[in-house]
């Protein structure tokens, strides 16, 4: 089955051809690193990460931006209100380089914790471009995109016909105060800034000289700037949630496809919202929760992983912890399963199943559906005519894809030689059904930090309280 992906651009699903096989190049919205990421932003990183895993099963090499934004970012995410970072830097009396090496270290320990590798992106800042974002307005002023303001330089919507298109935009109902801000200064309610002039009376610590003035760049010109400068100007993949499509990116590919008179994206993917209480999680409405939370509460950072993969990402998925312990429950079942399975697999070779690794391909080749990959894993659990060392295998092949480091975590249980003889002493009491010695090394056991569970074929030894 051909990979295919819903395009946000033609609201269809659409077979996936890259413009420069084998390498395909995506481009993920990345945070702005005033402040923590809640567990709603990083179901935008699990899905970009799995983008990139399913493309490499594919055969391809991915050349994947998540960008730092340190700068632009404005409050209300319009063109009038305080820089994000330059107001926690204020807040916390920091300057912002420390705020923003802070926040995006913290970012990077999040992805680790979720198990995204951060060697598959690259990762550029902000800040780090503004010549190139310089230089791309003064492309597009060229071309008669831009006017000027009291407060900036900004993009006039209205010479790109199809700006719309996107968004699926009612650009003649379109009302000031609601999706924009209101600007008298503004020829149109939809117009953005490009270059924002720093004030009088503020003093800002980010702030660069341009043709047009000391100030800013923009939020939306600095995505653009950083993917056509390492993408090229035309490129594969652009991601993010859904709450980008209507300004964010009808924005980065209005200004892009202007100033290049090509095509910017050929596939717009979009994750839809991780919600609370049917609300979107959200920083400005308080209702998040970080990763951190999830782990103070005694959940695993990979049992969240599961879960966000138990949802098509383009479904709305209501948090709640019900619905987080079901998912950690499954993930600790999945790794009990792994467990006895490899304990049946020493010294001898297991094969993947070509027939499930046919039908879960075919499933993530669909618009990546995840969740009919991880029902398929259950259901081969529950298949007797597949050996249990088959089973590993193929299990460990399917999760090169979902991420959830079953090969790690087992890898990762040491257990001494004095452990495991003791085991090996309750397993010939428990043959020779001495259960009274059998009983007194299992709380030997016990008392060691150990609990042994019996299966059929044996018996599996952990670390207490481990999965």
């Amino acid at each position: 089955m051909a990979l295919t992906f819903y395009n946000t651009l033609g609201r269809e699903k659409t077979e996936f051809t890259a413009l420069k096989p084998p390498v395909v190049g995506i481009y993920s919205c990345g945070p702005t690193v005033y402040d923590y990421a809640h567990i709603g932003n990083l179901r935008a990183y699990v899905f970009a990460d799995l983008i990139g895993r399913v493309l490499r099963r594919q055969g391809f090499q991915t050349h994947h931006l998540i960008n730092i934004t340190d700068v632009g970012h404005l409050v209300g995410e319009n063109s009038n209100g305080e820089d994000k970072v330059e107001k926690k830097a204020k807040a916390d009396h920091k300057t912002t380089k420390e705020i923003v090496d802070f926040y995006t270290q913290a970012f990077f320990v999040d992805l680790a914790k979720i198990a995204i590798d951060r060697r598959q992106f690259e990762f550029p800042k902000a800040s780090d471009h503004v010549a190139d974002q310089i230089e791309l307005i003064k492309k597009l002023e060229a071309k008669g995109f831009t006017y000027q303001t009291s407060d900036g330089l900004y993009f006039d919507t209205s010479k790109y016909p199809a700006y719309a298109e996107l968004g699926k935009l009612d650009l003649a109902g379109l009302k000031e105060g609601a999706r924009v801000e209101k600007n008298p200064e503004k020829k149109n309610p939809s117009d953005f800034a490009l270059w924002k002039f720093s004030r009088p009376a503020e003093t800002r610590q980010q702030e660069w000289d341009s043709p047009w003035g000391i100030g800013f760049p923009g939020w939306h010109i600095e995505c653009s700037a950083m993917s056509m400068k390492y993408l090229g100007e035309h490129f594969d993949i652009h991601t993010g949630g859904i709450d980008h499509i209507s300004v964010h990116h009808s924005n980065e590919r209005a200004q892009s496809e202007g100033a290049t008179g090509q095509p910017f994206v050929n596939y717009w993917l979009h994750t839809d919202f991780l919600t609370v209480d049917s609300q979107k999680m959200a920083k400005s409405l308080g209702n998040f929760y970080r990763l951190e939370d999830l782990e103070n509460k005694g959940y695993h950072p990979l049992g969240f992983r599961y879960f966000l993969l138990s949802a098509h990402y383009r479904s709305a998925l209501n948090f709640t912890w019900e619905a987080l312990t079901g998912a950690e429950t499954a993930w600790q079942r999945l790794i009990n399963l792994a467990r006895e399975w490899k304990s049946q697999a020493e010294n001898i070779s297991g094969k993947i199943s070509v027939d499930y690794q046919k039908k879960f391909n075919s499933f993530l080749d669909n618009d990546l559906n995840t969740p009919q990959g991880l029902a398929l894993i259950w259901d081969m659990a529950k298949d007797s005519n597949l050996s249990p060392v088959d089973k590993f295998a193929t299990l460990i092949d399917f999760d090169t894809v979902l991420g959830l480091q079953i090969a790690e975590h087992l890898n990762n249980e040491k257990i001494s030689t004095e452990i495991t003889l003791l085991a090996e002493e309750r397993e010939k009491a428990r043959h020779n059904k001495d259960w009274a010695e059998a009983d007194r090394i299992r709380q030997e056991l016990a008392d060691l930090g150990y609990e042994v569970l019996d299966t059929e074929t044996g018996y599996n030894l952990r670390p207490k309280g481990q999965i």
